[in-house]
């Protein structure tokens, strides 16, 4: 017997639920979806991820980037909450297929991403003294992190090559079949992006983004 269409607005009302502190409404939200998460991994899954773990480690994967990014979003029905995972499946999928090759190119494989952006937006981190500016700069990167499961492949890519695995543009270029002059470009073109899409969630909401 399948299960009844959420209600147009059930989405929206569980997101708003889980803002006021109701974490089990997001839960409710995954476990509602989970066998369509399941299924969109399980497409995308190619032979060389199939080799490397079951579809059911990457669902987990991509729920647990959903339920930290909770509470900090609003999305106003079921469709963009979809593309919303989807998204967040993909990236998945791109971090494990950029593990297992950096393995194949020998001397260890990439570190695993942390999920802390260090992305700087403004040049203040620095000078933060008290508790509600600390509160502020991590609300700050939380932000970062939804707008960067949000961002083109390559833009993602480059940011995270220089931010979380720390590398030189030398070494990007090459990852990323450009100069080092273009790579440090493109890095720089892509944190301006990046700056932008956070602006467009805080003004317009997800719903904008996606």
């Amino acid at each position: 017997m399948t299960s009844p269409e959420p209600r147009p607005d059930e989405t929206l009302h569980l997101l708003q639920r889980l803002h006021r502190g109701d974490e089990a409404a997001l839960r409710h939200l995954l476990e509602r979806d989970m066998e369509w998460i399941r299924g969109h991994v399980h497409r995308r899954l190619g032979p060389r991820l199939r080799g490397h773990a079951e579809t059911q480690d990457f669902v987990q994967e991509a729920a647990l980037r959903a339920l930290r990014y909770g509470p900090r979003f609003l999305v106003s029905d079921q469709g963009r909450f979809r593309a919303l995972l989807a998204r967040i499946v993909e990236n998945v999928l791109r971090d494990a297929a950029d593990h297992i090759d950096a393995e194949k190119r020998g001397g260890g494989a990439a570190p695993v991403p942390d999920e802390s952006v260090a992305v700087p937006l403004d040049q203040n981190a620095a000078s933060i003294t008290s508790p509600s500016q600390a509160a502020q700069r991590n609300e700050e990167r939380a932000w970062l992190e939804i707008a960067l499961e949000l961002l083109e492949a390559e833009d993602r890519q480059v940011i995270r090559l220089r931010e979380w695995e720390r590398m030189e543009f030398e070494t990007i270029g090459a990852r990323m079949a450009l100069t080092p002059d273009a790579a440090r470009m493109r890095f720089h073109r892509a944190l301006a992006r990046l700056a932008r899409k956070v602006e467009q969630i805080q003004k317009g909401g997800l719903d904008e983004a996606l």
